[in-house]
This record gives structure tokens, C-alpha cells and sequence, in this order.
């Protein structure tokens, strides 16, 4: 567990997601939920620690973010748009998922319930507790609706997947020119650090980076697509697993990817809309 500042948390070490949590004078309030089971209920137990668990932010729904929703028992916020998307996950087929990709799951999944958000925003919404504000934000990109999360008081901002530092970035939904947008917008809040979706903690230096990485993925599917290559080519031509590793637990999984992101990029490309 990483101690950010006196009150802030983030856990970089996890399969998925990175975690984190405030500690304020009036409870903790955690931003997203560890995947695998087994992290979840260590998880839980390191957070009670440092006091009762008031709210629980999803930054997306994606299901690294919120498939350990079920452990905690706290008021779950985020954008409408999580929301929606989490409803609509079928119970059977996300249990045979985890599975597969957990094999310590067993004993919890006959139970197990998938857990959304029951608070919503579309915009903006600021949470007040202790001596502590949170202001989240609407800033769409690696899904349609990312949500950040800044703290002010610890100048520190949660930014979900708008940020992978140093890692392999996930396009397979993307909204890239809205994600160049949300990072220039991040650019402006005024925090010393970033916990990023994926990868170590960084500082406001990383989104210009993050953002080069994204205009990169745009132009090398914009260009494929003038040169008339067809989809099945520039799944085969284009990729970036030579800038950056993939995720923890995913080494595998970097070929198919690359696959993933040119076939979003491709298809907005395509429509005109890249």
C-alpha cells in the first residue's frame, strides 16, 4: 500500500485497477474496488483500519474497477453512465469470467451479487465530508463515462483509466479525441500528484505523455486507413507493445490488444469520427 500524503492511499500492486482511499475526520471514502477476490477482502481490511467506509466513487465500469463493489459496504456514487453500463452485466456469464481469472474465488461466488453505484451524477458533483471535498468530474475518454475524482486539500486526483502510466493503454471503447480533452482538462486542476487507472503514482509532468501516446494510436490507424489498408491489415501492422509493458497479470494479452485498439480506432476512422 502506498502512503501518498498523510490521508491518501493507492494500491499500484493489484491485478486491475489501482485502488486508493482518503482518510477523513469523518469517515473514508474509497475510489474503485480491486477485482480479484482474495486483494478485495485485504483490501477491505487495510481501509478499516483507518475508519469507517462512508462512500465508494467508481471511476468506471469496467470490471476491474467495480467487481469488488461487493466486499464493501458503503454508499456507491458515480456517472450515470457507469451505472447504466454495470446494470446491464449479466450475473452468470461476469462469474464465469472471474473464474476463470481468479482461481480463489470459489467459496464466494455462489453469493455473489453484482454491486452498482445507487448514487449518480451526469456533470460534476462535489462530496463534502470531514474536513475533506471531492469534486468528481465527467471527463469521457478511455470509456465513455471516466470519471475524476480531485481532492484539493491533498492536491491529489484519482483520474481512472484517463491515465496508464508507463503501461500498455486500453482503446478497445475509447473516445480519443474526448480523451485528449479530459487530460487537458486535468492539466488544470491544481494537485501535486495523480493516482493513475493503471501504473505508479506521477505528477502533472506525465499527461502530456499519456496524451502523445493517445495521438499516436490516432494517427497511425488515420494513416493505415488513407493508405487503404483494410482492418485485418492494420491489426497486423500496427503496434506499440515496443513503448510500454503490459499490465500486471496481463503479459499475455498484448498481441490481442494491440488487435482490440485498432479496431476500435479503425471503425471511428472509418464513420469520421476519429
Amino acid at each position: 500500500m502506498n502512503q501518498i500524503t498523510s490521508n491518501v492511499y493507492a494500491e499500484t500492486g493489484y491485478r486491475g485497477c489501482n485502488p486508493g482511499f482518503v482518510v477523513t475526520k469523518e469517515g473514508v471514502v474509497i475510489i474503485d474496488t480491486p477485482q480479484l477476490f482474495g486483494d478485495a477482502i485485504a483490501y477491505r481490511k487495510e481501509v478499516k483500519k483507518h475508519g469507517k467506509i462512508v462512500y465508494l466513487i467508481n471511476t468506471e465500469p469496467h470490471g476491474d474497477h467495480y467487481i469488488g463493489n461487493y466486499f464493501f459496504d458503503a454508499i456507491g456514487i458515480a456517472q450515470e453512465g457507469t451505472r447504466d453500463v454495470i446494470m446491464q452485466v449479466e450475473l452468470e456469464p461476469l462469474k464465469e469470467r472471474i473464474k476463470m481469472m481468479d482461481p480463489n474465488a470459489g467459496p464466494y461466488l455462489a453469493d455473489y451479487k453484482i454491486k452498482p453505484p445507487t448514487i449518480t451524477f451526469n456533470k460534476t458533483m462535489t462530496i463534502h465530508l470531514g474536513n475533506h471535498t471531492f469534486q468528481l468530474f465527467h471527463l469521457p475518454g478511455h470509456t465513455a463515462s471516466e470519471t475524476a475524482v480531485f481532492v484539493p486539500e491533498e492536491r491529489i486526483v484519482f483520474t481512472g483509466d484517463n491515465i496508464f502510466h508507463e503501461t500498455q493503454v486500453f482503446l478497445h471503447e475509447a473516445l480519443p479525441k474526448e480523451w485528449l480533452e479530459s487530460l487537458q482538462f486535468l492539466k488544470t486542476l491544481d494537485a501535486d500528484y495523480f493516482i493513475p487507472g493503471h501504473g505508479e503514482v506521477c505528477t502533472v509532468d506525465y499527461l502530456d505523455k499519456m496524451a502523445a501516446f493517445v495521438s499516436d494510436w490516432i494517427t497511425a490507424v488515420q494513416d493505415a486507413v488513407k493508405q487503404g489498408w483494410s482492418l485485418e491489415e492494420a491489426q497486423e501492422r500496427i503496434s506499440f507493445l515496443d513503448r510500454f509493458p503490459m499490465g500486471q497479470g496481463m503479459e499475455a494479452f498484448g498481441a490481442e490488444l494491440q488487435k482490440m485498439n485498432v479496431t476500435r480506432l479503425y471503425g471511428l476512422a472509418t464513420n469520421g469520427q476519429l
